[in-house]
């Protein structure tokens, strides 16, 4: 038996990338699963967001580890569709003890339209994400974790003077403030909430045209450094997954309000 077993985890953005990599994780651990992505596309990202093929590959990836799976289209700036998406978990599975928001897009260069896209994607939908949660946990009776995904940037002041790295900084340090505060909401319910922080990781937000252009051009025009301590560019999703699996189980189950980075030694770097 893993160390998830019998546990339900509500995911966001869990179409590709860390998103996939913590179902796929959590599920060989022992959890079914609620997965919900958008699979559609925001104007102001100038990278392909995840499709519905996305989502079917990582129900697909689920599966595989014997795991159930339940998987629903949702806006995570729709607090309502996103409800109505962990609903459908509920009714298949009866319950829910792990909750991991890690929707989030980066439209680095993008303008005014990319700053009020990422505010309400990358806080206002973890926000959503929490409020849609929290009544079925305090309801249950029986604790539970939620992890929100942040970055490097939530912890660091990096990036551009463009709108959309700007907002980007803004939200993924707003949920900092956020995690700290369910963390202590919660707490009487022995619900625990903790923030990651990863610094870049190959996933599909990171490696594309548009956001490698767009540190290209911080290396041209700052002094900034964007690299890692440890001798490693790039993180891998399963990085991220392995320490959100352990945040969610009962072996981190005194840790609560942490803000977690796991980024080969990059905030320290600072």
């Amino acid at each position: 038996m893993g160390s998830l077993t019998g546990r339900v985890a509500f995911i966001t953005g869990a179409a590709r990338g860390q998103g996939r990599a913590e179902a796929v994780r959590l599920a060989a651990d022992g959890a079914d699963i609620i997965a919900v992505d958008i699979c559609d596309q925001i104007a102001s990202v100038p990278y392909p967001l995840a499709s519905a093929d996305d989502l079917a590959a990582t129900v697909k990836l689920v599966e595989d580890t014997g795991a159930r799976i339940v998987a629903q289209r949702a806006d995570v700036r729709d607090q309502q569709a996103l409800a109505s998406a962990l609903q459908v978990g509920l009714d298949a599975f009866g319950r829910l003890d792990i909750v991991v928001a890690n929707a989030g897009i980066a439209p680095m260069q993008s303008g005014p339209e990319g700053w009020r896209d990422v505010i309400d994607v990358n806080l206002t939908g973890v926000h959503n994400t929490v409020e849609v949660a929290k009544g079925p946990l305090v309801s249950q009776g029986e604790g539970g974790s939620m992890v929100l995904t942040s970055s490097v940037a939530g912890l660091v002041g990096i990036g551009s003077d463009d709108p959309g790295a700007i907002g980007y900084v803004a939200a993924k340090h707003g949920i900092v403030g956020l995690m700290r505060i369910y963390a202590n909401l919660l707490a009487p319910h022995s619900i625990r909430v903790n923030s990651i922080h990863p610094a870049g990781v190959d996933t599909p937000m990171i490696n594309n045209h548009a956001t490698r252009a767009w540190l290209g051009s911080i290396a041209e025009k700052t002094p900034q450094d964007m690299g890692n301590a440890l001798p490693v560019q790039v993180l891998q999703a399963e990085d991220i997954a392995n320490a959100v699996a352990w945040l969610v189980s009962d072996e981190a189950r005194y840790i609560t309000g942490v803000a977690l980075p796991v980024d080969a030694g990059s905030v320290n770097k600072r």
